[in-house]
């Protein structure tokens, strides 16, 4: 299966090499940005979980491979000794369904009648091509591929210890069945391959060293196999009660009514889901080609906050705070991290050698924001609502400052020589898109290992997926005659 994900990983490059030829005269009247000359927006700060992850990380502009190392990570007579990594897939063309709906977008514009001296932006957009064509449906482009690069070689370069030659062949690897992430794994092999072989061209990901990677959906998809998930949340035509309602709220149709001038069509013909394919559209132009679009100048700061939130609100009802299952189907992926960081402590305490010091798992925000949720961590007082978005302004929970494109959750575990008692030995940090997270219950950096399991204790010993995931079964009962 792998070798033929390296070869859709192929074919993907090349449909991506002949798409750019053949938009580059669409583009050429357009101002693109040069090589090292990175375009950024205004309304990069407001896009969601489709958000750049250099707009997350400015200090990337600058230079996309060097390592951060942040100050609080543990130094001195602390050496790391495992690493877990979660990683989202890199960034991606919109799915089918967001361009249908574009084109649907498109021929409104292509019927409203032109306007002399009318808006600047409709008549930027009449010329403007609509590139995205069914076959992209989410696949990982070059941009996203240079994502999982990159973090490979930062990464590498933060933890030498762990990402050593004489330890590649024990890299343990795992991802999702997406095409995207399975293409966002091979990457970062390459990554790493470029990282330890510079200048020599990356072999076949199944020719590497190391295992290639396994997939696995129970532990990166495990909301597609939790039934209460699925009835309550999913297929439950209510639960996204306020994302609907924030539709065709104040705010909302405020924009809509702003955007219906700026393109001179008829509010009516306008909806908010037509609205939000527009701002993506925007965020994608930004994300996958390097282009300030005028798709990005139908929307003000103003607007995009509302877009934003709407947004939001869908991923704090469907991942997230909204419902108890959200999270707590995540319980196996959190207890499967703690199984690994257990056997490396177990290994270390025998004097044997951690058997895997790297390892790395490749999934959605739909994976990581149930776990962070689980965690305890971005959670505001009050809960995303439709008819709180002013109060809402300072909230926590923002989706794009947490799982943009290429979003990681890491888990390092220390060994310290010269701890005073043996709990002190084995010591925890976390790190959420390459800068240390503060522990949720404690707020400092660092934790001793056993302290962090006594924490989540009752999430490693008592939340089981198979039971938080069950039905309620339900007694049916009939009158015999």
């Amino acid at each position: 299966m792998l070798r033929g994900a390296h070869s859709h990983l192929s074919a993907s490059v090349a449909l991506a090499a002949v798409l750019a030829v053949a938009l580059l005269s669409s583009f050429a009247r357009c101002s693109l940005p040069g090589r090292g000359d990175p375009v950024a927006s205004v309304l990069s700060p407001y896009f969601g979980t489709k958000t750049r992850y250099e707009d997350v990380n400015p200090w990337l502009l600058g230079d996309p491979v060097a390592p951060r190392r942040d100050p609080e990570l543990l130094a001195g007579t602390c050496t790391p000794v495992q690493l877990v990594a979660l990683i989202r897939h890199g960034t991606r063309y919109p799915t089918t369904k967001q361009i249908r709906k574009l084109r649907q977008l498109q021929g409104l514009l292509q019927t409203r009648e032109s306007v002399d001296g009318g808006s600047r932006v409709a008549a930027a957009l009449d010329q403007w091509p609509l590139w995205y064509d069914d076959w992209m449906d989410g696949q990982l482009v070059e941009k996203g591929r240079q994502d999982m690069r990159q973090l490979a070689l930062r990464l590498a370069a933060l933890f030498p210890d762990l990402f050593c030659q004489e330890k590649y062949g024990r890299l343990r690897l795992i991802t999702s069945s997406k095409h995207h992430c399975v293409d966002s794994s091979a990457a970062f092999l390459q990554g790493l391959w470029q990282h330890y072989h510079p200048g020599l061209p990356p072999p076949d990901v199944s020719d590497m060293e190391c295992d290639p990677p396994r997939v696995n959906d129970k532990l990166m998809r495990f909301f597609d196999h939790c039934e209460k998930f699925l009835t309550e949340v999913e297929r439950n035509a209510t639960a996204l009660y306020h994302v609907e309602a924030f539709k065709t709220g104040p705010e909302m149709q405020t924009v809509l009514k702003k955007v219906a001038a700026t393109l001179q069509v008829p509010v009516n013909n306008l909806n908010a889901d037509l609205i939000q394919v527009a701002f993506f559209t925007c965020s994608f132009d930004l994300a996958v080609q390097g282009v300030h679009s005028p798709w990005c100048d139908v929307f003000d700061v103003d607007d995009a906050k509302v877009l934003e939130y709407l947004n939001d609100l869908k991923q704090y009802w469907k991942r997230s705070y909204g419902y108890a299952i959200n999270s707590r189907s995540s319980c196996n992926l959190f207890q499967d991290i703690f199984l690994h960081l257990d056997k490396a402590v177990e290994q270390k305490q025998r004097s044997q050698p951690v058997s895997s010091p790297v390892i790395l798992q490749f999934g959605h925000e739909e994976t990581l924001l149930p776990l962070l949720s689980l965690m305890g961590y971005f959670k505001d007082k009050e809960p995303l609502t439709a008819y709180n978005f002013e109060e809402q302004v300072h909230r926590e929970f923002r989706s794009g400052h947490i799982v943009p494109y290429a979003s990681n959750l890491i888990f390092v575990l220390y060994h310290c020589e010269d701890a005073q008692t043996p709990q002190e030995k084995f010591q925890i940090q976390m790190l959420l898109n390459e800068k240390v997270l503060p522990l949720a219950h404690s707020q400092k950096t660092v934790a001793l290992y056993e302290d962090l399991k006594n924490h989540y204790q009752d999430i490693l010993q008592s939340c089981q997926t198979s039971k938080e995931c069950n039905l309620p079964k339900v007694n049916i009962t009939s009158d015999e005659l």
